[in-house]
């Protein structure tokens, strides 16, 4: 099972890849629609933080979605000393080889399971959602609720 966190005003269309496709992400160039997904609810819910802040993830209504891979085989593994490039695994801004690399693994392979950034010892799964169809499905869409000590009180 993999974990999104979308605003819920995206929850129905959560693997269309839009974002992705708009602006290009750290393993994908813009034009790609790549849905991005964490192994575990506590690396969506940072992903998703490092980009929006807490104070949005708080007062900004919020979805998780849990997913199912329906044929694990399809996922490939992408082991951190695999990657050309140490740093494309470090927090930072992806470059044009790193989003190349990543647009050639999502042309090969269904699912694409990759360390993240944001959490060293924690895992994305990636995927285009039309390539990846009938591949996953939903088993959960549940609101979202940011622990309040995330967002604590400004006078604290």
């Amino acid at each position: 099972m993999v974990w999104r966190l979308d605003a819920a005003k995206y929850a129905a269309t959560w693997d269309s890849g839009e974002g992705a496709y708009r602006a290009g992400g750290r393993w994908n160039s813009r034009g790609i629609r790549a849905v991005y997904c964490s192994v575990d609810p506590a690396t969506a819910i940072l992903e998703l933080a490092v980009h929006k802040g807490f104070k949005a993830l708080d007062t900004v209504p919020h979805v998780l979605t849990a997913i199912n891979i329906i044929e694990p085989i399809s996922v490939h593994v992408v082991a951190p000393e695999s990657v050309p490039n140490p740093n494309w695994i470090r927090p930072g801004i992806p470059g044009a080889g790193q989003q190349a690399f990543g647009d050639a693994l999502l042309g090969r392979h269904k699912f694409v399971l990759i360390p993240s950034a944001v959490s060293t010892h924690s895992w994305n799964l990636v995927f285009v959602g039309d390539a990846a169809a009938g591949a996953y499905r939903v088993r959960i869409q549940e609101p979202f609720a940011l622990d309040t000590r995330l967002h604590p009180p400004a006078n604290r």
